[in-house]
């Protein structure tokens, strides 16, 4: 095998690395979702990425070195002008979507694996130990079979879609390179075949002509032709095709969504989907009277095409959107402004994880568009704030709207609890004007700003009551913006940024990743991928969270731009985070295991503290039998006066940590990524019966809630979080753990 083969003009960079390294992906992935995490309860579960780095030290390093072999050495399908295909579809489409033919790449990629495996033996110690040792080579045959099925198959791979009545009909067409197509899928069907019905039916030319439609039939035809293979999910649409194919014609390149499709090959493109969202709207039932006409004051009713395509543009590799309209935006459309300086990004961090910034049309005039697309049910809201603006003295409207000039910029810089860092920069038209404004609210709210001047700039603070810990929020306006932010540190770090020409705007590395390399847009995102992915897996995994955030000082970052026209909405986006292939792979591989990890985790010290809690009840209720079981969690917990302190309000037979003075039975208390709450059947301050309910902050928290009643026995529902109690025969009524 040559390892000298280099990367062909216009090559894209996101599909690069994904099919590139599709085959390690695949194999890693498998194999640590086959890794089991320990359910002792209340025991600290190791991650299966952790197990694997230390049972393989070096694994790290060679997954780098596979990653940028991968990366560099596998040639890819040239981008495509035109399309053999496009000609052959029926005139009724309107949903398109095409791809190149990745098989030889898939080949190449796993042709670089199986040489790295003999020239490592270190990865060659891990693939063949373990379960590695039985999934790995599946997962290789499944990659090679695939390389097989697709040698079959033209350049292009072809899925389009049009509308029977209100649902949508799709079909896929491809052209037939060599004969041994059918009898190769039927191979593969019979080999991946479950003991449930098979998905797919293949038919040749002579089975389609006596072949009948089953009733209430979910399989996907396939019909296998010596020049294409067409696939459909009935009888009518690919007898309908295959007819087209005999007949020829070029309808559909002759509609106006057909030229469109046909004019997006020009300059050549890797993949390309697009829509024709006016004929779709068109054939979509209407609703109900006063929705419709919301929906058309919106402006999205005037919706064209929607366009996708990833290609090369200069020396750039990117991807494109558009969105057409019929007519000039107009309502929600039109909100997003023209394209302009984003001057709020000099106050941006160079090193945040997120960025995002927006320009909007007037404030003010999108407060009237909200105040006309409510209709009736709105009026209400809007007669409050009416009455709110004469009470106070104030006009939404002149006071606040128009005194912003609509560009906004948030930046995330940390999401580690218990406070997130961010800031956000607000566009400001007279900061006098605006003060006095935010004075007449906080006063509103009994809030008072602490205020102190540094470098000529006035910092304002506010404390505001909250739990766990209270939250800061800081303000000051410097040159034409308002800078917020979450701490006064963070609103004095972006002032200093954009005095000393510091600033993300002014950053190299974000300015070479602009699409087009230019800072002039309606909307911008930013990301630093490599940084989130470290301050998800932080509390998992220290170690990889370190090395993901010092590969992430060196990684070029995503930039996404979008760009309001007249009568179109453009957006345009770079990938450069994907220069970095050793960490992407890694994160790739290590971060869903990882959440996951840390979810089995959660629930095995929630059900280790319903058993500490229904330990506590049987404890509080043989101290103090007049009062039965505990009432609530604070009962259970600590006495306030101190540590030797007990009594039937606070029992000290649970800590702090799961029971304090706050954990009523109307407030849940939080542990480890689940909320804990006790409630009782009490009368006359005897309580005989108790539940005790576990469940999930959020569903990255965990996806399974727990309780208990007074037998002792805890039961389990899978689901989302709780928002409310259950009572003792609900809770008897859940499955029981095993």
């Amino acid at each position: 095998m040559s390892r000298a083969r280099t990367l062909q003009p216009g090559t894209c960079p996101l599909l690069r690395l994904t099919v590139s390294i599709a085959a390690i992906f695949l194999f890693v992935t498998a194999c640590l979702a086959q890794s089991k995490p320990a359910s002792t309860a209340g025991q600290q579960a190791e991650t299966p990425w952790a197990k694997e780095l230390s049972k393989y030290p070096g694994l790290l390093p060679e997954f780098g070195q596979l990653a940028g072999k991968l990366q560099t050495e596998v040639q890819f399908p040239a981008p495509r002008a035109e399309s053999r295909l496009l000609s052959l579809l029926p005139e009724s489409t309107i949903i398109y979507a095409a791809l190149p033919n990745y098989g030889e790449a898939t080949h190449q990629a796993l042709q670089i694996f199986r040489q790295e495996l003999q020239e490592s033996a270190v990865l060659r110690d891990w693939w063949t130990h373990g379960d590695m040792a039985t999934s790995g080579p599946k997962l290789e045959d499944s990659l090679e079979k695939l390389y097989q099925f697709q040698q079959f198959l033209g350049d292009e791979i072809v899925v389009a879609g049009e509308m029977n009545a209100t649902e949508p009909r799709f079909l896929v067409l491809a052209e037939v390179r060599k004969p041994g197509l059918k009898k190769f899928m039927e191979q593969m069907l019979d080999q991946f075949a479950t003991k449930s019905k098979p998905g797919v039916r293949l038919l040749d030319p002579q089975e389609l002509a006596i072949a009948k439609e089953k009733a209430h039939s979910e399989e996907f035809l396939f019909l296998v032709r010596p020049d294409f293979v067409v696939g459909a999910s009935d009888l009518t649409t690919l007898r309908s095709l295959s007819g087209k194919l005999d007949r020829g014609g070029r309808e559909f390149v002759s509609t106006a969504f057909g030229k469109r499709v046909t004019q997006e090959y020009n300059g050549g493109v890797t993949m390309l989907a697009a829509a024709d969202l006016n004929t779709i709207l068109k054939q979509v039932p209407h609703g109900k009277p006063q929705d419709e006409a919301a929906f058309q004051r919106s402006g999205f009713a005037d919706m064209k095409y929607l366009i996708w395509k990833h290609r090369k543009v200069g020396a750039q590799e990117v991807s494109q959107a558009e969105l057409n309209f019929t007519a000039p935006r107009h309502g929600a459309a039109a909100w997003l402004a023209k394209p302009a300086r984003l001057d709020s990004l000099d106050f941006a961090s160079p090193q945040a994880m997120l960025t995002g910034s927006v320009v909007l049309a007037s404030l003010s005039k999108i407060f009237d568009d909200i105040q006309e697309m409510s209709g009736p049910s709105g009026v209400n809201a809007f007669a409050g704030i009416a009455a709110g603006e004469k009470a106070l003295g104030l006009s939404l409207k002149d006071d606040l709207l128009d005194q912003l000039g609509g560009e906004l910029t948030i930046e995330l810089d940390s999401i580690t609890p218990p406070r997130p860092a961010w800031k956000a920069m607000l566009n400001v038209r007279d900061a006098a004007r605006l003060q006095h404004t935010l004075e007449t609210l906080l006063a509103l709210g009994q809030l008072k700003a602490e205020q102190f001047v540094e470098g000529g700039i006035t910092y304002r603070s506010l404390r505001i009551p909250s739990t766990p810990v209270p939250m800061e929020i800081s303000y000051a306006f410097a040159d034409g913006y308002l800078i917020v932010g979450s701490s006064q540190d963070a609103v004095s770090e972006a002032v200093g940024l954009h005095r000393s020409g510091g600033s993300l705007a002014k950053s190299a590395k974000f300015l070479a990743s602009l699409p087009g390399h230019s800072a002039n847009a309606s909307a911008l995102l930013y990301q630093n991928s490599l940084s989130i992915a470290s301050m998800q897996v932080q509390q998992v995994s220290p170690e990889l969270a370190d090395t993901l955030a010092k590969f992430s000082k060196d990684a070029s970052p995503t930039v996404v731009s979008v760009y309001g026209e007249e009568s179109t909405i453009r957006e345009m986006s770079s990938n450069g985070a994907f220069d970095v292939p050793t960490t992407l792979v890694v994160a790739a591989i290590a971060i869903p295991n990882l959440l996951r990890s840390r979810m089995a985790a959660n629930e095995a010290s929630a059900v280790g503290s319903v058993r500490t809690v229904n330990t506590a009840q049987v404890t509080y209720e043989v101290a103090y039998p007049k009062r039965g079981f505990a009432p609530n969690l604070a009962t259970l917990g600590p006495d306030p006066r101190g540590p030797n302190a007990y009594s039937p309000e606070h029992a000290g037979l649970i800590d702090e940590s799961l029971a304090n003075t706050s954990c009523t039975a109307e407030a849940w208390c939080t542990k480890s990524g689940y909320q804990f709450r006790v409630s009782a059947m009490c009368k006359l301050r005897a309580c005989k019966e108790y539940v005790v309910v576990a469940t999930p902050v959020n569903s990255n928290t965990g996806t399974r809630s727990f309780c208990s009643t007074s037998d002792g026995v805890i039961h389990l529902k899978v689901g989302a979080p709780l928002t409310s109690h259950v009572t003792a025969s609900e809770c008897r009524a859940w499955p029981p753990i095993q």
